[in-house]
């Protein structure tokens, strides 16, 4: 992953096995991860950090918001940070995702993780 260092990903999942293989993954690669739950818990941990480059959210998650409308409101509030979204069973069409972020189908393969956060950083 080229653009690993110094980079901080926030990791949204809901299902906690898969939060822990991403985060990992992510950690071995050489990117800080802060990991949330869902869409609140994201918030909650943005507001306390200043330095996340990416949100890497799964789409269908619990509580009081999909990923989809927490990437809008990420990129309403933070506009700095680059997106990145995740699913099995959505696709979201590139008009519904916010500013120029990007889609990663699950199950997705660490290097095709990797060439997407790459794609983002570098744009």
């Amino acid at each position: 992953m080229g653009q690993a260092c110094g980079t901080t990903v926030l990791l949204v999942e809901d299902e906690l096995f898969v939060r822990m293989i991403g985060a990992d993954a992510l950690a071995d690669a050489g990117y800080r991860v802060i990991e949330a739950g869902d869409a609140d818990e994201a918030l909650a941990r943005l507001e306390r950090s200043d330095d996340v480059q990416v949100l890497f959210t799964d789409i269908r998650m619990p509580g009081s918001m999909d990923g989809l409308a927490l990437a809008s409101e990420v990129h309403r509030r933070w506009p700095s940070i680059r997106i990145l979204l995740t699913s099995g069973d959505t696709r979201p069409t590139r008009a519904v995702i916010p500013d120029a972020g990007r889609f990663l189908a699950k199950p997705y393969r660490f290097d095709a993780l990797s060439r997407e956060l790459d794609a983002l950083l570098a744009g």
